[in-house]
């Protein structure tokens, strides 16, 4: 679900809702909602990235650690979710940062709309009054787009959060096509995606870092794509 063309962004089915885009910088959030609420998006996506550059600029050790940062009950909600998720992991907080924005925009639109997707770099978070399906992107992966989660609305909200350490900028330091990662929180399923994905550097990985992956807590389910082969674990119907 990363991909720079942002070819996968047709890979939800999305029924009748509204399809928008609200960019800034390197955030590139695509959202489909029942009405077009570009603009609310864009100030969620100002007010939500102003939070992070000042806290950067205050604490530059925050955009560049790799291990968990000291939480900070005096930081913004945005800042402290991506703290203790990124502690939950073991990685550094902007590990979750994608899935964070996905989320945080996510809820500061949900009073308008019943149904919302907000897909950020691969990261999603989404609402929904009817089923979806959601495919896998795993870059050059024989699996690519083979792969469709079924998401149930009593299940959502829901977090939907891929790493990958051979398509996108995405720091990984394993070898999966894709390590896609399920839970009630976007931000601590981009961060799980990170630690998991970490973990994976052939094929023989794939079990144990399954099994690591589903016992970090809030972690509902996990799929794990290298090359021909794939592990799954945890409440992922695949359809």
């Amino acid at each position: 679900m990363i991909h720079e063309e942002r070819t996968y962004r047709s890979l939800i089915n999305k029924d009748n809702l509204y399809p928008y885009n609200v960019k800034i910088a390197e955030s590139d959030l695509f959202i489909s909602s029942d009405n077009n609420m570009a603009d609310e998006a864009l100030k969620s996506l100002i007010k939500h990235r102003n939070f992070l550059e000042t806290y950067i600029k205050n604490y530059p050790e925050f955009r560049i650690s790799l291990l968990p940062m000291p939480e900070d009950d005096l930081a913004p909600s945005i800042i402290r979710d991506m703290l203790c998720k990124s502690k939950i992991c073991g990685v550094g907080p902007m590990a979750s940062v994608a899935g964070a924005v996905s989320e945080f925009v996510g809820y500061d639109l949900l009073d308008k709309t019943e149904n919302i997707i907000i897909e950020n770099g691969g990261d999603i978070f989404l609402k929904s009054k009817n089923k979806l399906t959601v495919s896998v992107y795993a870059g050059e992966s024989a699996l690519s787009y083979k792969v469709n989660i079924l998401v149930k609305p009593e299940e959502t909200p829901l977090g939907i959060c891929t790493s990958s350490a051979t398509v996108g900028p995405s720091l990984s330091f394993g070898k999966a096509d894709a390590v896609c990662v399920i839970s009630t929180s976007a931000t601590l399923a981009d961060a799980a995606a990170s630690s998991i994905g970490n973990k994976v550097k052939s094929k023989k990985d794939i079990k144990p870092a399954l099994d690591y992956g589903i016992n970090i807590p809030d972690v509902k389910g996990i799929i794990i794509i290298y090359g021909r082969d794939m592990g799954v674990i945890g409440n992922v119907e695949l359809v």
